[in-house]
């Protein structure tokens, strides 16, 4: 093992990734954007970046390729976050398709497209960005997505170039939902906005840094700039947990297990909510228009890594490291992170242990962070200090040296 394998054990690992795929030669590019057709399909790259901001990558993390669908999800949490969920959804459903990209998919009722990821919905979210024409659409998704990048990003004009011109099939997308009433601005500006959209060229590691911004609840982990609200990164995670792979979301989650989304360019972005976001690239698709060897990288790690969302993580630590008794008081030491199965596992086994003559001490010395639930449970739980009217002693006692319970 070389200095720099155990340096970053994180990176061997994901080399050990790309080996494994690298044989799958299946697929084809995207054909139907000529200038895709053009792309060199041997290319094959992971990045991984924590919530702390740490890049591990291997392979070819620093060619560029065009973003497309991988924008979508983005594109929605910034008009989530600029008009407010209940207005998006006025536009846009939340449902997956179980058809191809695109399809016709509109509500029978509403005219909505099913939901953002697919291309009628992405097509909606971009005519409700500001502006009233194609360039100032644009110009709020461009910056959007450098935010969610922290860095600049350019557009590959010829690429733009080629969708617009080939791109009928969306135009036709858009007339539909123009027809239905949920298109929020004119044909030409949405199509438009909406290629140029596609079009800005990425790596991996901009893909990866995009998603990891959604793992942190919005907040880019290297530039530490708020991006978007804890909503709309929850939101978004959400709906590509449920739509992200197309017509494949059902095999993907049960295989996978992570939110994600595709893009015919080559590029995957998936995420850990709360650990990091992961950018894969390799140009070959499948017949779902998915990457071959970047499902393939990111099945092995779900798997290999035990990342699936579902799977059983085992028996959690306790929260209560210790109990000791002084005369008629109860002192629980408590440790570790508090969420609301913590807080419930702390009145479960401690409860109990009141009596009427004695107090119990709840120590949160060692607790380094308390769940906005949680600490709800603990400062309104009968019995807390300052919660008794009966004139007697408190029975519970609160012990925060550190305020990690708030006010």
């Amino acid at each position: 093992m070389t200095a720099t394998e155990v340096r970053d054990p994180v990176r061997s690992a994901l080399e050990s990734v790309l080996d494994e795929v690298r044989s799958k030669t299946s697929g084809e590019v995207a054909s139907y954007i000529p200038e895709l057709a053009r792309v060199d399909p041997d290319p094959l790259g992971v990045a991984l970046v924590s919530v702390h901001g740490v890049v591990h990558e291997a392979g070819d993390t620093d060619t560029h390729f065009t973003i497309q669908s991988v924008s979508k999800p983005f594109v929605f949490a910034l008009a989530v976050d600029a008009l407010g969920l209940e207005q998006v959804l006025t536009h846009v459903g939340i449902e997956p398709s179980g058809e191809p990209f695109n399809a016709i998919s509109l509500e029978p009722a509403t005219g909505r497209p099913l939901n953002p990821m697919i291309n009628a919905g992405a097509i909606v979210m971009s005519s409700l960005m500001a502006g009233d024409t194609a360039d100032e659409k644009f110009a709020a998704i461009h910056a959007g997505i450098e935010r969610f990048a922290g860095r600049d990003l350019v557009v590959d004009e010829a690429v733009f170039s080629s969708e617009a011109q080939t791109g009928n099939r969306n135009r036709a997308l858009a007339y539909l939902t123009l027809a239905a009433g949920t298109l929020g601005s004119p044909v030409d500006v949405a199509t438009t906005a909406y290629f140029r959209q596609c079009s800005i060229s990425v790596t991996a590691r901009d893909l990866a840094t995009m998603a990891a911004t959604l793992a942190t609840g919005g907040v880019n982990p290297i530039t530490r700039e708020r991006v978007i609200s804890e909503d709309a990164a929850r939101w978004t995670s959400s709906v590509m947990t449920s739509c992200g792979m197309y017509d494949e979301s059902g095999d993907w989650l049960m295989r996978v297990g992570l939110p994600a989304k595709s893009g015919v360019g080559g590029g995957i972005a998936a995420e850990l909510p709360g650990q990091f976001g992961i950018g894969t690239f390799s140009p070959r698709l499948d017949a779902k228009g998915n990457s071959v060897r970047g499902v393939a990288m990111l099945e092995a790690m779900s798997a290999r890594f035990e990342l699936h969302q579902m799977q059983h993580r085992g028996e959690p630590l306790s929260p209560v490291g210790s109990l000791t008794r002084n005369g008629a008081e109860t002192v629980a030491a408590l440790r570790g992170e508090l969420f609301f199965s913590g807080a419930e596992e702390v009145f479960a086994r401690l409860s109990p242990l009141l009596s009427d003559d004695g107090c119990l001490v709840l120590d949160f010395s060692d607790v380094t962070r308390v769940g906005d639930a949680a600490a709800r449970l603990f400062r309104e739980a009968p019995g807390v200090a300052g919660q008794r009217t009966d004139g007697g002693g408190d029975k519970v006692v609160v012990r925060d040296p550190e305020g990690v319970l708030g006010h």
